[in-house]
C-alpha cells in the first residue's frame, strides 16, 4: 500500500487517493485482529505482542494520515460532493482503526484469551468483522470512478451501491454470531472469573462494533452518493 509522501504532494495523485489510504489502513488494523486471538488461543503471546504491535502501527499510520488530510484537502478542489462531507467520511473510517486498537489493547494488557470451549467461534467473529471492514475499503475504493463521473454515473452508482448492500448483509452476519458467541459464554459464565467474563464480553462487543464501523462508512458514502 503505498501512501503518498512528502504531505505537500498528498493530493497530487487524486483527491480521493488519500482517504482510500486511511481506508486501507484502517481495515489493515482490523484484519489483524483474527491474527491476534490465534496467536491467544495457541497461547503464543509473543506472536500476540508481535501482532499486537502492528495493529498499533496501522492505527497511527492512520491517525497521522488522517490528521494530513485534515490540514491539506483544498477548499478549493472542484469536487461535486462538499468538503466537510469528505472530511467526516474520514473521521468515521477513523473508528475503524481506534476499534481495532481498543481490541488490542484490552486482549495484551489483560493477557485475556477465550476459553477453548469459544475460541474457534470467536475467531471465526472476528474474521467477520474483517470482512465487513474489508468490504467497506472495496466501496471507498470506488470513489475513484464515481468521481469521474460527478457522482452520477448510473453503472458507477449501481456498482457501489450494490457493495453497499452487501456491507450491510455482512454486518448483520456479524450481529448473528456475536448473539451466538454470548449465549456460549453465558453457559461457561460459573466455570470462569466474574472479571474475565466482563472483559470477555467486552471484547464481543468491541469485534462488533468494528462491523458497525464498517457500516457506517458504507452510510457516509450511501450520503455522498445522494448529493
Amino acid at each position: 500500500m503505498a501512501i503518498l509522501s512528502p504531505l505537500g504532494n498528498l493530493f497530487g495523485r487524486s483527491p480521493i487517493g488519500p482517504i482510500q489510504d486511511h481506508m486501507a489502513l484502517a481495515h489493515q488494523a482490523a484484519q489483524l485482529v483474527p491474527d491476534l486471538l490465534r496467536a491467544t488461543a495457541a497461547d503464543d503471546w509473543e506472536k500476540a505482542s508481535e501482532v499486537h504491535k502492528a495493529i498499533v502501527a496501522a492505527e497511527a499510520g492512520a491517525d497521522k494520515l488522517k490528521h494530513s488530510v485534515r490540514r491539506n484537502l483544498p477548499n478549493s478542489l472542484f469536487l461535486p460532493v462538499p468538503r466537510a462531507d469528505l472530511l467526516t467520511l474520514v473521521g468515521v473510517q477513523d473508528h475503524v482503526a481506534n476499534t481495532a486498537k481498543d481490541i488490542a489493547g484490552l486482549i495484551i494488557g489483560r493477557s485475556i484469551r477465550f476459553p477453548e470451549k469459544l475460541q474457534a467461534a470467536a475467531i471465526e467473529l472476528a474474521e467477520a468483522c474483517a470482512a465487513t471492514s474489508l468490504q467497506a475499503l472495496s466501496a471507498v475504493q470506488g470513489l475513484d470512478e464515481l468521481l469521474e463521473v460527478g457522482f452520477t454515473g448510473r453503472e458507477e452508482v449501481r456498482r457501489v451501491e450494490a457493495m453497499l448492500k452487501t456491507l450491510d448483509k455482512l454486518e448483520g452476519i456479524t450481529d448473528k454470531m456475536a448473539i451466538k458467541l454470548r449465549a456460549k459464554l453465558f453457559k461457561l459464565e460459573n466455570d470462569l472469573p466474574p472479571v474475565e467474563v466482563m472483559f470477555l464480553y467486552q471484547i464481543i462487543t468491541l469485534m462488533c462494533t468494528v462491523a458497525d464501523d464498517a457500516e457506517s462508512v458504507g452510510d457516509r458514502l450511501q450520503i455522498l452518493m445522494a448529493k
